[in-house]
């Protein structure tokens, strides 16, 4: 939530300031008249309260790692409606919040990688998807089938999905493994639909990413975006690497998995 990171942002530099300003003017003049002027004021007082706490905060959460919550079904298997995930902000480079603009790279997404990013057509939302093509890449997607380079993916059939809470309409889909290279992981497809939808070529530019989701046929990803296909390395906000917690509404009403916390995402 872009508003979120803005008002952390303010608040910690207006809290900062305020205690600067307090350290270098403020606590002098209330030095000079004391007895008279002797008392903090109460901006003060807060400011130097909660800028360590809203500090600690801001470059945790900008540079080491930030939570969000998975929303839709789109990575059904592996990530879930309710999983609450941790995602490292560092993997691909360091970046400044608000503006997402590198300032010190790092590192580049890997074939496989579960990315969190900014998707070009809704710069103001977060995604997830899984990297499927690199710069240079070309990639294909025919029936059933993921193509990378013109060689067809391997897929080992593992049986038919039950869902759970609200995936639970993707249950009597097939769930299969696909051997992504150097990063095997389970994909969930509807293999007896006639005309599936995001059939088609592409070569991958060089700064950019294709990504898909992992249930095939019920993914918003690169084989359907209007104005570009790919996912510009700038949007890129980080690597998810844990599932923290499971839970489909903010108060766990609805169903908790918590067999769920703890597990890494592959």
């Amino acid at each position: 939530m872009k508003w979120f990171e803005i008002a952390l942002v303010v608040l910690t530099l207006g809290s900062g300031l305020v205690v600067l300003l307090d350290k270098l003017v403020l606590a002098r003049r209330r030095a000079e008249h004391a007895g008279l002027l002797d008392s903090e004021p109460v901006l003060v007082d807060y400011s130097r309260a909660f800028f360590p706490v809203l500090a600690v905060v801001l470059v945790l959460r900008s540079f080491v790692a930030e939570p969000y919550k998975i929303p839709s079904s789109s990575m059904m298997p592996n990530l879930l409606i309710g999983d609450f995930i941790l995602v490292n902000k560092f993997s691909y480079g360091f970046r400044l919040p608000i503006t997402n603009t590198k300032f010190i790279p790092v590192g580049e997404p890997k074939r496989g990688d579960v990315v969190v990013f900014k998707p070009p057509h809704a710069p103001d939302q977060n995604w997830i998807k899984r990297v499927v093509g690199l710069p240079g890449d070309r990639i294909g997607f025919h029936g059933d089938t993921l193509y990378i380079n013109d060689e067809p993916l391997r897929y080992e059939l593992i049986g038919k999905y039950e869902g759970k809470g609200r995936g639970r309409d993707m249950t009597g889909s097939t769930l299969l493994t696909e051997e992504l290279p150097g990063r095997a992981h389970t994909v969930l497809e509807w293999v007896d639909r006639a005309n599936p939808a995001g059939q088609g070529d592409w070569l991958v530019p060089e700064g950019h990413y294709f990504v898909m989701g992992d249930n095939r046929d019920n993914s918003e990803d690169s084989r359907f975006w209007v104005e570009t296909n790919f996912l510009p390395e700038q949007n890129l906000r980080g690597k998810a690497f844990l599932i923290w917690l499971n839970c489909e509404d903010w108060f766990c009403k609805g169903s908790f998995d918590p067999s769920r916390i703890g597990s890494g995402i592959k």
